[in-house]
């Protein structure tokens, strides 16, 4: 199987795991006064103090959590009462999910994905209060880049906070937390070749967050429960391993490779968020008059692993909520599928992509007999 499904998840990275079994069978609580919690509690210091160094925060603003999802819900909930809530419409459905319940007011994009950016002044000028502005960094579906600093200056000249969900950038382009200018800010590894099961919210040292999660004093009473050690470990490698993105300028040649082998072949496909700053890795595609479940089904009988959009929707029918928000229209979107690659993909493998979906364009587009 060739896989192509990188913004789903990536295989561990060897630097991810050796971090992991260097710690072998330990018992692991960081929460014990005994010396195997106090070296379990080293470790965590470690893999905190490391995060932080490369992403320009300070330890304590480093907050360990399970997921990106985990972050972001407990930014959403810690500050809903107390901020009217402000979210773009091509959010993580853990956050898009989330704000619906909470009642927070939608911020449209253009054509391309990018938030509109007069919108966004506009309706903070109208609340009442200074807002919660939550935008992502970069889409997990299309790739397409938010400018972030820009968001953050004018938010903050509203008075309002600023969380960026910049699970799908780690790895994939430079991040400085201290260069995007924003309050919080969400990472996970499993994206990029770490391990599942692990998240950090980076959070102001001078803004208190309540616990999502309530139980123990972990992490400075921000979020109970045992911390994960093995896995914070492998984060943490993978952080120092990645954050300078060694791989970009190459995926970013394939990319352009791909996109232009493909259109040759379909001039009517449309490559989505084109007009705009994109991940490198990233591609989501039309294939015209073929439905993005067709798609993926013959894909995977081919020896190809893709996916129509985020995983978290998996099985859905409905078209993609973020190419609607784009202006796509119903029956476009429902034929977009999203190829993403990372650090084992191979020039070949964009390559066979490439002749695999030329072929099965030539032969799925063709009207049927009757």
């Amino acid at each position: 199987m060739i896989y192509l499904d990188y913004n789903a998840t990536a295989p561990i990275r060897p630097s991810a795991r050796a971090a992991m079994d260097a710690l072998g069978n330990a018992p692991l609580n960081p929460s014990s006064v005994h010396r195997a919690g106090r070296e379990a509690k080293k470790h965590l210091e470690d893999a905190r103090s490391l995060i932080a160094h490369h992403l320009s925060a300070f330890p304590n603003e480093v907050l360990f959590t399970g997921s990106g999802s985990e972050a972001n819900n407990m930014v959403l909930r810690a500050f809903a009462a107390e901020h009217p809530l402000l979210v773009s419409a091509i959010e993580h459905a853990s956050i898009a999910k989330t704000a619906g319940l909470l009642g927070a007011a939608t911020l449209p994009v253009d054509a391309n994905g990018v938030v509109d950016l007069t919108a966004l002044e506009s309706q903070l000028v109208q609340l009442a209060k200074p807002a919660l502005l939550s935008v992502m960094l970069a889409n997990n579906e299309t790739g397409v880049i938010q400018p972030i600093a820009e968001i953050a200056r004018i938010a903050h000249a509203h008075g309002a906070l600023v969380h960026c969900d910049a699970v799908q950038a780690l790895g994939k382009i430079p991040l400085d937390w201290g260069m995007l200018g924003v309050d919080m800010l969400t990472l996970c590894g499993h994206k990029a070749g770490g391990p599942v099961g692990v998240g950090a919210l980076l959070i102001r040292n001078d803004l208190p967050i309540k616990s999502l999660i309530t139980g123990g004093g972990q992490e400075l009473g921000r979020r109970a429960g045992t911390e994960n050690i093995p896995a914070i470990a492998g984060f943490a490698a993978l952080v120092q391993e990645v954050v300078h993105c060694p791989e970009a300028a190459q995926w970013r040649e394939w990319q352009a490779w791909l996109e232009a082998e493909l259109m040759s072949a379909a001039p009517a496909m449309q490559v989505f968020g084109a007009g705009s700053a994109r991940l490198p890795n990233t591609t989501q595609i039309s294939m015209p008059g073929v439905s993005s479940e067709t798609q993926l089904m013959h894909f995977d009988l081919n020896g190809f692993a893709v996916s129509a959009g985020s995983a978290c929707s998996s099985g859905r029918v409905a078209p993609s909520q973020v190419l609607l928000a784009m202006g796509v229209p119903p029956e476009i979107a429902q034929t977009a599928i999203r190829i993403s690659w990372g650090w084992q993909t191979t020039r070949a493998d964009i390559e066979s992509f490439a002749a695999a979906w030329k072929a099965a364009c030539a032969r799925l587009s063709k009207p049927q007999a009757a």
